[in-house]
């Protein structure tokens, strides 16, 4: 059974004419009876009494509302389809980590809402595993987030670097690491620190770092959230491994201080720990003008928007000391 011979008995159906069919289909008469006559073998009994107007039988009468509605779903499915490529989608939805969320995103979907004005945007703020996870499962059109090749590593993802950005410690303004200029990786591991949740690309990153070393992580505790960071910060001896974009707020608070990382002695230059952002979506969506459009946004935008970002303060270099 095929689409044109349900498309034939409904136009024969409901002009009572095969000729007047043929006219609205816009083909011959001997096409129009070959696919009704093809139709009636397929169904195994026939559809119209053959006289002067061609009249439903019983079993054309049963099978009527059912062709309609098969041929109307097919009308609804190529429309939709139709407007999905024409741009004509009602929402796209983004899943992010929070950094991109607060500091770098924004301009982006400013942006965008101008040139879709009737396309509903939809932003989450996840950790990078949890983002990935949903955009596999269809949930989320784009992702941006920390990289993590184990969880990208697909044919039907398209994963492109925005960004490196360079982790740097976050502590109380009195604490004792303030001595430093550049953090030695051995005194990192003297202090209780503070991580992001299972399931944010950072705290897979911070313990593999130590692991590497050698050393041993004292996890003080998880947090989610950048504002709950500071807070606990900025009350005693537990210090946070961020990335940059994570610290902003950080810069213009007296209470809270930002040092680097002791650079290893082989990548002189160098951070000496960074985190990769990529921009994630599948191929099939590109095709689609709204989340091609976001997408080619996020490339122009959001680089340039995180090189925008204000950076450590400088402060006067101290003689490093040895601390108890």
């Amino acid at each position: 059974m095929r689409l044109e011979q349900l498309q034939a008995f409904l136009a024969v159906a409901e002009t009572g004419s095969f000729q007047q069919a043929a006219r609205k289909c816009g083909v011959t008469q001997s096409t129009i009876s070959r696919q009704v006559q093809a139709l009636e073998a397929d169904l195994g009994l026939p559809l119209f009494h053959r006289t002067a107007q061609a009249k439903l039988t019983l079993g054309g009468e049963r099978f009527f509302p059912h062709a309609r509605k098969i041929c109307q779903e097919w009308d609804n499915a190529t429309q939709e389809l139709a407007d999905l490529l024409a741009g004509k989608q009602p929402e796209l939805c983004v899943a992010a980590i929070h950094s991109v969320c607060a500091y770098t995103l924004p301009p982006v979907l400013q942006k965008f809402g101008q040139n879709y004005p009737e396309v509903q945007l939809r932003v989450t703020s996840l950790g990078s595993d949890r983002a990935l996870k949903v955009l596999k499962d269809g949930l989320v059109d784009i992702a941006i987030v920390m990289n993590n090749r184990f969880l990208t590593a697909s044919p039907d993802l398209v994963v492109d670097v925005l960004y490196n950005e360079p982790l740097e410690i976050l502590m109380a303004g009195d604490h004792p690491l303030t001595q430093y200029e550049a953090v030695p990786w051995k005194e990192l591991g003297r202090y209780p620190q503070v991580l992001f949740k299972d399931g944010y690309g950072m705290q897979r990153l911070v313990q593999e770092q130590f692991e590497r070393r050698g050393m041993k992580l004292q996890t003080a505790l998880e947090l989610n959230t950048l504002d709950a960071f500071r807070g606990v910060v900025r009350q005693g001896e537990m210090i946070a491994l961020l990335p940059k974009s994570a610290l902003i707020e950080a810069l213009s608070d007296p209470s809270l201080a930002i040092r680097s990382i002791e650079t290893d002695k082989d990548k002189l230059g160098e951070p000496a720990l960074t985190r990769q952002v990529v921009l994630v979506t599948s191929r099939d969506r590109l095709q689609i003008p709204p989340i091609r459009r976001f997408y080619e946004l996020v490339h122009e935008l959001v680089p340039a928007n995180f090189n925008q970002l204000p950076g450590k303060k400088q402060s006067t270099p101290t003689q490093p000391v040895q601390v108890a």
